[in-house]
């Protein structure tokens, strides 16, 4: 009896599905069983939602079930779902590309699907490879880092809007915030300043999960043109970090290894602003700052402005690509020792602050990426001006609670 590829992965795939409603107790934070991904509930419905439809998936190596294997690989294999066509964000499908990169169009090694890139496309031009494609419907996939500048929510954004633009039906099957939903931080991005780091204004960390904000998306900037489905996790809860979840973390871009990568990503990132390195090249991206010239004075004002759940250790460091590429400079490493009080986007105004102060050769990029990552030019010319930390932070205070205002009509957990 001959037994196909196929029909091997889908038996697979159904004893995923069915291992699925349970978690092992390794796998499960005390007293909190493991968290459903909306691709766990999608599939243990056996892909009703997408019968009789032609299935593309906007996805990345972060599209995993709990026993690490991809969900593309799992559709392709089941008969109940018809999967056509792959769509790779920034960073690639397979997740080859560095920073400002993508893996173009291919057919995919392991399963003949076709790949297409939708990095840096939009609009019109994004509507069209929908069309070329061939599909019905197109589903997206991908792990968050809850960030305004992770680019990921904004492929979400521009692939709900070209969905639209191309009548096609759009579907998000949602996974966890690793840094929560408690709560909304920082600056909203004045549309003034937006790029693909950020198309509108919503607050540098946003606390919302990918199925909130495409309702939010949808609701707020898209008109509802797009009348996009969600499918909810199910186990999640708004306090949870991702060590909560009893899910694998898949780094969802070469620069965010860990989940402590995102803990304090939406806070560190703006040194991409900067002339100082953020960590590319080293293996604690955003994790350790500096810069040649930096000695222990920057460490010691840090750690001087008391800033909750956080401690700075004077550091020195040689990244092997990026910024000071094969040089010794000296900085920070930031220390979370209480999440729950750990606010990023405070502690990366306070280390900006404390680098201008402490480090006479402190300088923003020329090309002013800055306020593209702040959402405005307030930051950057406030702490140019002298401000301490709490006049800029107050600065953003009116915004931030309109914005939160807005958000919690869109919230789906508790």
């Amino acid at each position: 009896m001959s037994v196909s590829r196929r029909s091997l992965l889908a038996a697979g795939g159904a004893l995923g599905a069915v291992a699925a409603t349970g978690a092992s107790p390794a796998a499960a934070a005390p007293g909190h069983g493991r968290v459903r991904t909306g691709f766990e509930r999608l599939a243990a419905d056996g892909y009703a939602l997408l019968a009789g439809e032609r299935v593309g998936i906007v996805t990345n190596p972060t599209g995993v079930t709990p026993d690490a294997r991809h969900v593309v690989d799992v559709m392709h294999a089941d008969e109940r779902v018809d999967l056509v066509a792959v769509f790779g964000p920034e960073h690639g499908f397979r997740g080859t590309a560095q920073a400002g990169g993508s893996e173009g169009r291919y057919d995919d090694p392991a399963t003949g699907l076709p790949v297409y890139d939708t990095y840096l496309r939009s609009g019109q031009p994004l509507a069209d490879v929908f069309t070329a494609s061939g599909v019905d419907t197109v589903v997206f996939d991908i792990q968050d880092a809850g960030a305004r500048f992770y680019t990921y929510i904004w492929t979400l954004y521009d692939c709900m809007a070209a969905a639209a633009l191309a009548g096609k039906r759009f579907v998000v099957l949602d996974r966890p915030n690793p840094v929560t939903g408690r709560a909304a931080l920082g600056p909203v991005l004045d549309r003034a300043f937006a790029t693909f780091v950020g198309r509108e204004p919503i607050a540098q960390a946003h606390g919302m999960t990918v199925a909130e904000l495409a309702g939010l998306f949808d609701g707020e900037f898209l008109d509802g043109r797009v009348g996009v489905e969600t499918v909810r996790m199910a186990g999640w809860r708004r306090s949870d970090f991702f060590d909560a979840t009893g899910l694998p973390w898949v780094p969802p871009s070469p620069n965010m290894p860990t989940a402590d990568t995102a803990l304090v990503y939406s806070g560190t990132c703006l040194f991409e602003g900067t002339n100082l390195s953020e960590g590319r090249g080293t293996t604690r991206p955003f994790e350790l700052l500096g810069a040649e010239g930096i000695d222990r004075r920057w460490a010691e004002a840090a750690n001087a402005l008391g800033l909750p759940g956080v401690r700075f250790r004077e550091a020195y460091f040689a990244p092997t690509f990026s910024k000071f590429q094969g040089k010794t400079v000296g900085g920070v490493q930031l220390h979370v020792h209480d999440r729950a009080s750990f606010d990023p986007v405070r502690t990366g105004i306070g280390l900006l602050v404390t680098a201008r102060s402490s480090w006479s050769g402190f300088a923003w990029r020329a090309d002013r990426w800055i306020d593209k990552l702040t959402g405005s030019t307030r930051v950057r010319t406030l702490i140019d001006a002298g401000a301490d930390l709490d006049e800029v932070v107050g600065a953003w205070q009116t915004d931030l609670a309109a914005f939160r205002a807005v958000r919690k009509g869109y919230l789906l957990y508790r």
